[in-house]
This record gives structure tokens, C-alpha cells and sequence, in this order.
């Protein structure tokens, strides 16, 4: 009977131990995974990279004594007030010290940073709440209990009152003993990390086991739209160009086949007949020029992953993928001659042809108030600035529109330019395309810079209508989160009129309605 009371007494501790340990080697294999899987992406990163100094370098902020007239002012508009951390390069002057530690902004940065670590989990909220309300029930049934049994403190058995009390003290301690969970978190740390076995065979990193469970509790999902609910591939589906302005209607639409960076894909008509020597057409040749040479991607191919890359901004490597796909004057733009390219040399075959065949002199960098981009050109002795940008910058400065029927340039009358906003309402509204126009002007021979001033009396060569498809599982992760209950919100900077979230918008609308 003493033998089996005694190792009874070890077997409670026992377990205990072993729960113990199997839950710090739940803890510990979690962590090593994610911490290698953290490894592996980190391989993708680069380590070094080359860079151009004096050129695009972070420019000192002039210091002044007058206050700012902006309310709520940001710290960048704070130019009244030096902020420790920073140096000063140049000047003399007598500061008043206006707060120091957190009270600086360097000491709020690191206040909200603290704030975030310390923040308890919604598990663990909950967790709380309930072992406060357990330990005074708890609590609560011990105190009656005790005092329940007051009458019986001078039992003749407990050897006198005071023995009594305390004997029945040692039940209520006993019972409250008996009453607390102590199994819950070796529960909850193994439903964790079964939760993390699981994300992980789905391909998710969950580094912390609290992660899990905040997941859970989720209840709104903010997602970015480009590259996370769609492919990330832009591509040109439709371009529209001027004919001629002795027709009715005067523009031509050509639509794109493609949508990838792959230069695979067909130009075909309104009537959907494919064209055969697209290079024939003045404004699709004029269109590839300006695609290849206005622009600061690169495409190229990637053997290991078999599948063509981008290098730079997705809207711009469309615009050469639209280069390849237009191809080239005379005998070199035949499919057949194309084709027998390899595919790292077709991944820019024809945007190289027209790079070699201009000289680069001078560009003028997009900005947000123009909303384009310029390049002054040379060949043969012939100075060209080509421009890219938003449809109603170009078409502002344009006086000029290109004729595709013949090549020529006829001044862009009010009749054209109601017909050319009509279009490109069409396809930003309708079609709900990001939008595109590029433009030309000859520039007197010699130039060798351009200017702001020189983007003006520009020649119309054609408007370009771009989409980013979404991603085919994005559909059944937009079902899953409905039916568990979570609002998604699309969070984008893109324009909500001409672009590609509206038609992710009105895709979305059409797979929740099928």
C-alpha cells in the first residue's frame, strides 16, 4: 500500500514534466523551421548592390526661425525645429532644447515600437479574463466551503477548534487545487503549434506561436492589390490610334493577345483579324520606337525559372513586351525569322534593334506634378524627344496628332481630341484599363539637353490600355474569408478611375455573384 502511494506521488509530476518538456520541443522545432525558412528568403535578397552616387542623393533641409503655417504639420514640414540624430552640415546657430528621451522624435519611434512588443495577443486577453473569473469563483466556492463548515470545527475528531479550521482550510485549499486548469496551456500551446504544422504545409512562415492564434481572431484583412491579388504581370491589352481625320470614326483599336511578360502574342484589328506585318501601320511603329525607347526596364530571361522576368516597373516592361510583339520593319520582323531565336535573345530582340539604331542623349525623369517621361533621341543627325505618361498630360501638350493611314502629322483639331478622350474614357470606364499615351517632337538638330519648357507642342502617336489580371486562387481566398466572417478591403494607390483596380473590383463583383 506504501509502495503504491509512493509512486502514485511521482506520477503526477511526472506527466507534468512531460508535458513540460513536450511542449518547450513543440517551441523549440517551431522556431529553428521558421528561422531557416526565414534563411531561404533571405537568399533571395541581394547583399551588395551597385550605386551612383551624386545623383539622386537625400539633400539637406534649410533651418529657418519662422513657424510653420501648416496645422498638424508633418515632421518633414517642421523646418523651424532641429531633431536629435540628425547632423548638421553647414551654418551656425542657437538652439533651445524642447524635449529630450521619448519626448523627442527619435524617443516616439521607439515608444510605438515598445508599445507594439508589449501589446498582449487577443488569446491572451482572453486567457486572462477567464483565469480571473475562474480564481474568484474559485475563490468564492473555498470561502464557502470553509465557512459551510464552521459547525463542524469542534468535531471531537480535529482535536479542538483551532484544528478544525485549520483541517478545513486545507479542503478549501485543496479544492481550489483541484479546480485550477493547470493542463489549459499545455492545450492551447499544443493546438498552436498543430496550427503552425499546418500553415507551414500551406507554404506560410509563422515565426512565434501567438502569431497563430492572432490569425485567428482576425476579423478584417487589408491586402495590397498589385502582386498579392494579382499576378503582377502588366500587359497591353488594346491601343487606340489615330487613322485619319477624313473618316468616320477616326481612330483605330487594336487589341493584344498576352498576358504575361512572355513576347508571345498577336495584334488584331476592330474586326479581330490578326495582323500580319503590324510594323506596316505608322502609329504601331512609331508606338514600338517611343515603347523601347522611353523607358528604364529590362526583360529578360530566366532559364532556371523558365519563364521571362521583369527588371523595373511593370507598366514599363509592358510597353516592351509590346515592342516585341509589334516587331520589326522589313525581313527581321517576320514571325518565322523571330522565332528561331533563343529565348534569352527574344526577351528584347526588337527593343535593342531600336536602341542601336538611337543614341540617347538627355531624359527628363517622370515626376508626380507632370505625371511623364521624356528622352531626347538621335539618329542620323535627327534630334527626337519621345514622351510617356498620363493620358491628360500628353494630350495637353500635344498640338499635333500622327495619321496612321499615311504617316502624316495634321493638327489636332477639337473633333480628334473629343474622339481621343472618348477612347480613353472608354477604356479606363468600360474596360477599366490603366492608361497610357505617348507622344513626339522633333527637336532642332544639334540639341543635346531638353527641358520642362520642351515638353510642349508634342505630336500624338497613340494611347495604350493596360490590365494586371488577378490571380486564379484569389477567388477561393476571397469565398474562404466571407465565409469565415472576414471583411477584405483592397488597400491601392492607384488611380480609382483609370486603372487596374476597377477591374479587379468588377471582377471580384462577378466571382462573388458565380
Amino acid at each position: 500500500m506504501n509502495g503504491e502511494t509512493g509512486l502514485s506521488a511521482f506520477l503526477e509530476p511526472s506527466v507534468i514534466f512531460m508535458i513540460l518538456a513536450a511542449n518547450a520541443t513543440v517551441g523549440v522545432i517551431t522556431e529553428t523551421n521558421a528561422e531557416k525558412a526565414l534563411e531561404e528568403l533571405r537568399a533571395y535578397q541581394a547583399d551588395t548592390a551597385t550605386v551612383l552616387r551624386n545623383v539622386g542623393e537625400s539633400c539637406s533641409v534649410a533651418k529657418e526661425i519662422d513657424s510653420t503655417s501648416a496645422m498638424n504639420a508633418v515632421y518633414q514640414d517642421k523646418t523651424n525645429i532641429l531633431f536629435s540624430g540628425t547632423v548638421v552640415v553647414a551654418g551656425r546657430a542657437r538652439a533651445v532644447v524642447i524635449g529630450v528621451g521619448s519626448n523627442t522624435a527619435m524617443g516616439s519611434i521607439r515608444d510605438a515600437m515598445l508599445r507594439t512588443e508589449d501589446e498582449a495577443t487577443p488569446l491572451k486577453k482572453k486567457l486572462d479574463e477567464f483565469g480571473t473569473f475562474l480564481a474568484k469563483v474559485i475563490a468564492g466556492i473555498c470561502i464557502l466551503v470553509w465557512v459551510v463548515n464552521i459547525g463542524h470545527f469542534r468535531d471531537p475528531s480535529h482535536g479542538g477548534f483551532i484544528r478544525g479550521a485549520i483541517h478545513y482550510f486545507k479542503v478549501a485549499v485543496a479544492l481550489a487545487v483541484a479546480a485550477i486548469p493547470e493542463g489549459l496551456p499545455a492545450v492551447v500551446t499544443t493546438c498552436l503549434a498543430l496550427g503552425t504544422k499546418r500553415m507551414a504545409r500551406l507554404n506560410a512562415i509563422v515565426r512565434s506561436l501567438p502569431s497563430v492564434e492572432t490569425l485567428g481572431c482576425t476579423t478584417v484583412i487589408c491586402s495590397d492589390k498589385t502582386g498579392t491579388l494579382t499576378t503582377n504581370m502588366m500587359s497591353v491589352s488594346k491601343v487606340c490610334v489615330v487613322h485619319s481625320v477624313h473618316q468616320r470614326p477616326m481612330t483605330d483599336e487594336y487589341s493584344i493577345s498576352g498576358t504575361t511578360f512572355a513576347p508571345d502574342g498577336f495584334i488584331y484589328d476592330a474586326g479581330g483579324l490578326q495582323l500580319e506585318f503590324p510594323p506596316q501601320s505608322p502609329c504601331l511603329l512609331h508606338l514600338a520606337m517611343c515603347s523601347a525607347l522611353c523607358n528604364e526596364s529590362t526583360l529578360q530571361y530566366n532559364p532556371d525559372k523558365k519563364c521571362y522576368e521583369k527588371i523595373g516597373e511593370s507598366t514599363e516592361v509592358a510597353l516592351r513586351v509590346l515592342v516585341e510583339k509589334v516587331g520589326l520593319p522589313g525581313f527581321d520582323s517576320m514571325p518565322s525569322a523571330l522565332n528561331m531565336l533563343t529565348k534569352h535573345e527574344r526577351a528584347s530582340y526588337c527593343n535593342r534593334y531600336w536602341e542601336n539604331q538611337f543614341r540617347k542623349i538627355s531624359v527628363l525623369e517622370f515626376s508626380r506634378d507632370r505625371k511623364m517621361m521624356s528622352v531626347l533621341c538621335s539618329r542620323k543627325q535627327q534630334e527626337i524627344m519621345f514622351s510617356k505618361g498620363a493620358p491628360e498630360s500628353i494630350m495637353a501638350r500635344c498640338t499635333h496628332i500622327l495619321c496612321n493611314d499615311d504617316g502624316s502629322s495634321v493638327p489636332l483639331t477639337m473633333d480628334i481630341r473629343n474622339e481621343l478622350e472618348a477612347r480613353f474614357q472608354s477604356f479606363a470606364g468600360k474596360d477599366m484599363l490603366r492608361c497610357l499615351a505617348l507622344a513626339l517632337k522633333r527637336m532642332p538638330a544639334g540639341q543635346q539637353s531638353i527641358c520642362y519648357d520642351d515638353e510642349v507642342n508634342l505630336t500624338f502617336i497613340g494611347l495604350v490600355g493596360m490590365l494586371d489580371p488577378p490571380r486564379e486562387e484569389v477567388r477561393d481566398a476571397i469565398h474562404s474569408c466571407m465565409s469565415a466572417g472576414i471583411r477584405v478591403i483592397v488597400v491601392t494607390g492607384d488611380n480609382k478611375v483609370g486603372d487596374i483596380v476597377a477591374y479587379f473590383s468588377r471582377t471580384l463583383c462577378y466571382w462573388l455573384q458565380t
